[in-house]
């Protein structure tokens, strides 16, 4: 009896599209990642043709590959050019993602207006915003040029059309889950649309050396929307975050085949616009004329980048009665460890804390999470608490344990660097961390309370 050549049921024919988890029937949500209406069906397994077919490039020796058309190119804003590697690579794809309303769009129009004036034919499609909308904004922003082109379409082939009238060399699409292709039967926005269009546009764009910008929308907690897969279709997936309520965006790359994945750019946004802060450090700090109780100066690494940042600590007077209900309050600093570094501070260090209320927070919005600004936490908690100002030209770095001793952190010297390029003259470092500076006074400790009886307190 002769076999059946026809290919085997899958055994979990039903995959979802977020993180792989494999089903043998239909669900609505998926059982790992708990999204919704991302498990779908796929096709049974083909078999493969082993027949040749001709070939698109000829195979050359890699050291005979042609690699000027592959140069990065400057977008004209030196902090996006800093966390690309570069500037935009021609072929390269980059997703750059971020909530509603932090400026996404702003930042690509300023992106695009100064691209088209270092002579680089740009297409601006909008599928949120009209097209007079998007100039009115143009205009406030000084973006116009006669190389910058605008079209306000949602569908995939007017996309296509509108790429082989201006053969632009910068597209930038705003955002990926407003274009939709009639050939995929889904709404506009769903899974399959975004994956299906999204891989349309990379496979053209990257044929014809076009840069694709897309733009994408985040999930609640902050995740990029739509499927997973489009995270690593693309060449480059840009971050870009900052507090509603503040002036501050950071953008930072998460995923970069040109450059370093762990460079972070910093811009202002204001009612003029947007543009970029090569030296931020005026929004994380404040001199004070006279000492203030309870500030103390870090120097924090976002990325390779040295930032100094300022926290400022609130202790209200010590109760005769303790009822059990003291408030531990933060802004910009994680809660746990904060809630950490107040225990050792009052276990090991002898600063009484117990019902009093503690307030914690940084500087300009600036949100902190590396255990090398415990130090300087536990110094502004301690002068707030004694009503004792630390000097002004000082800065702490290094972690606390339990224990109450201070850990190394990495990148000392490179912190310490920059703090001497803005004036501060002494620094509290764990001990071991062999930092030498000209100019600088540098005190090693080992402990948390060894690193308090050192700084020579102020008064207030």
């Amino acid at each position: 009896m002769a076999k059946s050549t026809a290919p085997k049921p899958l055994k979990d024919p039903f995959r979802c599209a977020e993180c792989g988890w494999s089903t043998n029937k239909w669900v609505g949500r998926c059982g790992e990642c708990q999204a919704w209406g991302t498990v779908e069906e796929i096709a049974a397994p083909k078999k493969l043709s082993l027949i040749a077919t001709s070939v698109t490039n000829a195979a050359l020796p890699i050291g005979d590959v042609a690699i000027e058309s592959a140069r990065a190119r400057t977008s004209g804003v030196p902090e996006l050019d800093r966390v690309l590697g570069g500037g935009l690579v021609p072929g390269a794809a980059i997703l750059l993602a971020g909530e509603p309303g932090v400026g996404k769009s702003t930042l690509l129009l300023t992106v695009a207006a100064e691209s088209a004036r270092r002579g680089l034919t740009t297409l601006y499609i909008s599928g949120e915003e009209s097209t007079s909308q998007v100039r009115l904004r143009a205009e406030r922003l000084g973006a116009l040029d006669k190389e910058l082109w605008l079209a306000s379409e949602t569908e995939l082939g007017s996309v296509i059309s509108h790429i082989d009238e201006v053969e632009p060399a910068l597209l930038i699409i705003d955002s990926i889950q407003t274009i939709g292709s009639a050939a995929v039967d889904s709404a506009p926005g769903g899974v399959t649309q975004v994956r299906e269009v999204a891989a349309a546009l990379i496979r053209l764009c990257k044929e014809r050396a076009i840069t694709l910008v897309l733009v994408g929308h985040v999930t609640k907690d902050g995740s990029i929307a739509g499927p997973r897969l489009l995270e690593h279709v693309v060449d480059v997936v840009l971050q870009f975050e900052g507090e509603r309520h503040s002036r501050l965006r950071l953008i930072r790359a998460i995923k970069n085949r040109y450059g370093a994945s762990d460079e972070v750019g910093c811009f202002d946004l204001h009612d003029g616009g947007i543009e970029g802060l090569p030296d931020p450090t005026g929004l994380f700090t404040t001199r004070h004329i006279d000492p203030v109780p309870g500030t103390c100066v870090t120097v924090t690494l976002e990325g390779r980048r040295p930032l100094l940042a300022e926290i400022q600590a609130l202790v209200s007077a010590a109760k005769d009665v303790d009822y059990g209900n003291a408030r531990r309050v933060t802004s910009g600093l994680d809660n746990s460890r904060t809630a950490m570094t107040l225990a050792v501070l009052e276990l090991r260090a002898g600063i009484r804390l117990t019902g009093r209320d503690v307030y914690a927070a940084t500087v300009g919005g600036m949100k902190m999470t590396e255990p090398a600004a415990d130090l300087a936490l536990a110094l502004a908690v301690a002068s707030a608490a004694k009503g004792l100002a630390l000097p002004a030209d000082l800065v702490a770095i290094g972690e606390v344990g339990l224990a109450g001793e201070i850990r190394k952190v990495s990148g000392v010297q490179r912190r310490l660097q920059e703090a001497h390029r803005l004036g501060f003259k002494r620094a509290l470092v764990p001990l071991g961390s062999e930092a030498k500076l000209d100019g600088m006074e540098i005190l090693e400790v080992a402990r948390l309370e060894q690193a308090i009886s050192r700084v020579k307190i102020q008064n207030g």
